[in-house]
């Protein structure tokens, strides 16, 4: 039934590529240019028919899955009740209330104020806006090789001059400090707002902190009054094998930031606080911080299922076990380090060059994967949580098949 469907669309793919490059604005000059039709589970097919297992999961947004059948159940059920009613923050709506709620019920006690946004993104303006409304500071500092976003205010603290250098001026009082560096630490003082840190280095290819260095980050913000940002807008929501990586860290933040996984595969964001933090934007001025469509309650009643399907179905406490698979059977001689936590993976090769052609490669056998914007010469491997042992090892077989006809 599937193949037949294909066929009648097919013949408009040529049409629907040549759409796509003149009438949807672009972001790069060579674009993978897939056209896919359906979505489920651990896969993607095309108009062709042919079937991708997806190793990216839309860049860490489709932890539990593509189209998990709670996710479309909860769209269709509030879309039945409403949509959009007014902008954020006015009524009660219950998907925000009951998400929040939850959300609330696993993280720890000084995190209980949750801010729905749009994106990922968003949520990193909105926690600046905070932290610089809150410590009535100016200065915030990142770290290099850093990845928050693509606008104005999160390129800014982006950490990697070559993505920010076209758009200056950008904020003032940035500073840009290395991760797992202790002396960069000392950088940060009692004129420093906020301090945005990612959890796990996502876009650098996987780099995990020191414990001692984000210890000693966490005692230098406290010390300071500077407010700790956490940004696991990429690595939350179980991808590194607890449901909130800070907790393998051993340190809270003072605000965190999640994205893309959040929305079950729809698009939403939050920034979470306390509720003594967060309740400064609502004075001096009144609607500190505003958003039409942040937190929709289609996108929350979806992030709501997605959350509670990553519970029920215990998904969290199979990722390192899949994780050990994973390493297992990425051996090959043109790899040069495979860095992890959780599924959330880099495999390293000598050049770009080389990690391009096992891209292409594992494409056109039906492996979907990408590498790093700050790490080009890394594959990234971070499917969704749903990947069986079997779909491991074949997806290992193709990488590494590639990598022999190199």
């Amino acid at each position: 039934m599937f193949s037949n469907f294909a066929k009648n669309i097919a013949a408009s793919d040529m049409n629907n590529r040549q759409l796509f490059l003149q009438h949807v604005a672009q972001t790069s000059d060579a674009p993978l240019a897939l056209e896919i039709v359906k979505a489920e589970g651990m896969y993607m097919w095309d108009v062709n028919g042919k079937r991708y297992l997806d190793l990216i999961a839309g860049i860490s947004v489709c932890n539990v899955g593509h189209c998990h059948p709670a996710v479309v159940k909860a769209i269709q059920d509030q879309a039945q009740q409403y949509m959009h009613l007014l902008v954020y923050g006015e009524f009660v709506q219950s998907p925000q209330v009951t998400f929040a709620s939850l959300l609330t019920q696993h993280l720890p006690e000084n995190l209980d104020c949750v801010y729905f946004t749009n994106s990922g993104a968003e949520a990193v303006e909105g926690a600046m806006k905070l932290a610089k409304r809150y410590t009535g500071r100016m200065e915030i500092a990142a770290f290099n090789r850093s990845y928050h976003g693509s606008t104005q205010g999160a390129l800014s603290i982006l950490g990697d001059e070559y993505w920010r250098n076209a758009y200056r001026p950008l904020l003032p009082g940035i500073l840009h400090l290395e991760y797992n560096n202790f002396d960069s630490l000392n950088a940060i003082t009692d004129k420093t707002a906020a301090v945005i840190a990612e959890s796990v280095q996502g876009e650098g290819g996987v780099i995990v902190p020191q414990r001692e260095w984000i210890y000693a980050l966490r005692e230098k913000c406290t010390a300071t009054g500077t407010l700790l940002i956490l940004d696991e807008i990429q690595c939350g929501l179980g991808r590194n094998g607890t449901l909130w990586a800070f907790e393998q860290l051993g340190i809270t933040p003072d605000i965190l930031l999640l994205g893309k996984a959040l929305g079950g595969g729809m698009p939403l964001g939050a920034f979470i606080a306390s509720h003594d933090i967060m309740w400064t934007l609502t004075n001096n001025p009144v609607l500190g911080h505003i958003t039409t469509f942040g937190g929709h309650p289609v996108n929350c009643a979806a992030g709501l299922a997605g959350f509670q399907a990553l519970l029920d179905e215990q998904l969290v406490k199979e990722v390192k076990i899949k994780e050990q698979i994973f390493l297992q059977h990425l051996k090959h001689p043109a790899i040069k380090a495979v860095r992890s936590l959780g599924l959330m993976i880099a495999v390293e090769f000598e050049s770009f060059a080389v990690n391009k052609k096992a891209i292409d490669y594992c494409i056109d056998k039906g492996v979907l994967t990408d590498w790093f914007l700050f790490a080009p010469e890394c594959m990234r491997i971070a499917p969704p949580l749903t990947i069986t042992p079997e779909e491991i090892k074949w997806a290992c077989s193709v990488i590494c098949e590639g990598l022999d006809k190199l």
